[in-house]
């Protein structure tokens, strides 16, 4: 069995998801289910004839006793550490939980670790592994021709969400280092894909494009990111965790730099061919905001490493991954509806209400506010 922290937000569920449809071995996903953690992205799993395979333990990090009677009764072999608080608005404006989640959360999953992986026997600790990802965006601002992140550039953080994940990131580092627990860590460029909240650049713009509303922009729209299609952050997640030298860091690019104003555009044009308005163009909606504290300017990601010594590369070009992202989206409204509407929230009570599922693969807990 793995485990994986933070299972049922964007990237955890497509990496669980990624996970079931590559093999058979079991999954725990701890998520304790806040704002954008979304259990019904995995419902999939949980109606499927072999849900066995997975299971959910709303569960929050923070909580020692908790996590540590998870880590001696399943005993995985692997952890893969997704759960974070990751939008930088929300982080400006309540910086406390990200510190709570992102460096206390780290840190109490690093000690309970440890604790397991000592008392292994000395084939399964040789064999056990701590995944840590994290983000481009602990490595700071690029001007427009820096060259590309690279596993040695040198931390920079920027905003309360970035210098919190940086935290984590040095806490997994000397965990390595001082007691030898074997950790590998991702740093990953902008995700995008099935399932992410609507807060965030592609869905908001998709969403608010279909509805009507303007598209935000902050400030002139030339901030570059590096677009990275969650499938193919997932494939290399499982890469790195099965053949990934314990100690080291793997950058993760998607080898598509793109102004956000680029990235709108190319939504809108995406959106007027399948599901064209009648009458004008979806890039009319397009609204510029004042920019945000500290929004830095450029990122982007040497991924040489992980392609030349693991052999990882992207499948999806940008034009690829808009298109299957649009096309996800317009092909599951529910979804959205169930996620702006609150109502997601509420869906294990709803899918196990009346104690329990046939194969009772889910624990719902009262814990955590969500």
């Amino acid at each position: 069995m793995i485990f994986v922290t933070g299972g049922a937000g964007f990237i955890g569920a497509n990496f669980i998801l990624h996970w079931a449809a590559q093999c058979d071995e079991p999954v725990l996903n701890l998520d304790v289910l806040t704002y954008a953690g979304n259990a019904e992205n995995l419902a999939s799993l949980t109606a499927d004839s072999n849900a066995s395979a997975y299971r959910h333990e709303q569960v929050d990090i923070c909580d020692e006793a908790a996590v540590a009677a998870l880590f001696a009764e399943h005993r995985p072999r692997a952890i893969v550490h997704f759960a974070a608080e990751s939008h930088v608005d929300r982080s400006i404006l309540g910086p406390a939980e990200f510190v709570r989640t992102n460096i206390n959360g780290t840190f109490n999953l690093l000690q309970c670790a440890l604790a397991y992986w000592k008392g292994l026997g000395a084939e399964e600790a040789a064999a056990f592994r701590f995944l840590h990802v994290s983000t481009d965006e602990v490595y700071g601002s690029l001007g427009p021709d820096d060259a590309p992140f690279s596993e040695t550039t040198p931390y920079a953080p920027n905003s309360p969400y970035s210098a919190s994940k940086a935290a984590s990131d040095h806490l997994v580092r000397a965990y390595f280092h001082t007691y030898g627990l074997p950790v590998l860590t991702t740093n990953c460029s902008n995700n995008y894909g099935p399932f992410q909240f609507p807060e965030k650049l592609i869905p908001l713009t998709i969403t608010n494009a279909l509805e009507g509303k303007p598209l935000p922009i902050y400030g002139d729209g030339r901030n570059v990111r590096d677009w990275l299609f969650v499938g193919d952050h997932c494939s290399a997640i499982a890469l790195v965790l099965d053949k990934g030298t314990c100690g080291e860091v793997y950058n993760v690019g998607g080898e598509n730099e793109r102004t956000n104003l680029e990235v709108v555009h190319t939504l809108c044009a995406t959106l007027d061919a399948l599901r064209p308005k009648p009458s004008g163009r979806y890039a009319d909606q397009i609204a510029y905001v004042k920019d945000r504290p500290g929004h830095d300017r450029r990122y982007s990601i040497d991924a040489t490493k992980l392609r030349e010594r693991l052999g990882w590369s992207p499948l999806e070009n940008f034009e690829t991954g808009i298109d299957r992202t649009v096309r996800w989206y317009l092909d599951n409204q529910p979804w959205v509806a169930h996620v702006k509407d609150g109502s997601y929230r509420h869906w294990i009570e709803h899918q196990y209400a009346g104690g329990g599922t046939a194969t009772d693969t889910v624990d719902v807990l009262e814990g955590h506010p969500t």
